[in-house]
């Protein structure tokens, strides 16, 4: 697969359980984590805080409005993987209907957000950003209660980082998460 992200390879590699990532210089590294990091949907944690951010209803949910702009938003930051190439492919995917995008809107204005690729019963989620208080967090709130909705088994997160465990995220073994993805891959999940 060397260095090429284009959309049939990007696709051929989720179904492998093999996700890319770009170094700092924008060269292409493919991944295969063991173990790998899920979030099981009834594990989600919601905070007390996070539980009064949503009752508040400070933000709009929108899906797929800004995909572009949400990817921009993730690779704005100091040290970033989500290179330009990154942002033409998987904006192709979501052209197809195979990217997602779940946004956070105050005042007009995109605060918050995250992506991912959704494959059969599963999502592959890839990046998140947050410009206002529990932003992003309200986007996972909303894609986890709409991958539910709509029967998606598996939520792939790649790497357990401290944020993503404190939201219930979890490791399984690579074994594991490749016969999960096996059947996700299986159902006819819609978005």
């Amino acid at each position: 697969m060397a260095d090429q992200l284009d959309v049939t390879t990007v696709l051929y590699a989720y179904t492998q359980g093999i996700f890319p990532m770009a170094d700092s210089q924008g060269r292409i590294h493919w991944y295969a984590p063991d173990p790998r990091a899920i979030l099981e949907h009834e594990r989600l944690h919601i905070s007390r805080s996070l539980r009064s951010t949503l009752r508040k209803g400070l933000y709009e949910i929108r899906m797929d409005t800004a995909f572009t702009e949400v990817m921009r938003a993730c690779a704005a930051r100091e040290e970033t993987w989500i290179s330009e190439t990154f942002i033409e492919t998987y904006t192709k995917l979501h052209h197809l209907g195979l990217a997602h995008s779940v946004e956070a809107w105050h005042a007009g204005q995109l605060v918050g957000g995250l992506y991912g690729v959704a494959l059969g019963g599963a999502f592959m989620g890839e990046s998140m950003f947050s410009w206002a208080t529990d932003a992003s967090k309200v986007c996972l709130v909303a894609l986890v209660e709409h991958l539910k909705s709509r029967g998606y088994v598996l939520h792939d997160v790649q790497f357990l980082t401290p944020h993503l465990a404190s939201l219930g995220a979890s490791e399984i073994p690579r074994r594991e998460y490749e016969r999960r993805l096996r059947h996700a891959l299986q159902l006819p999940c819609t978005w």
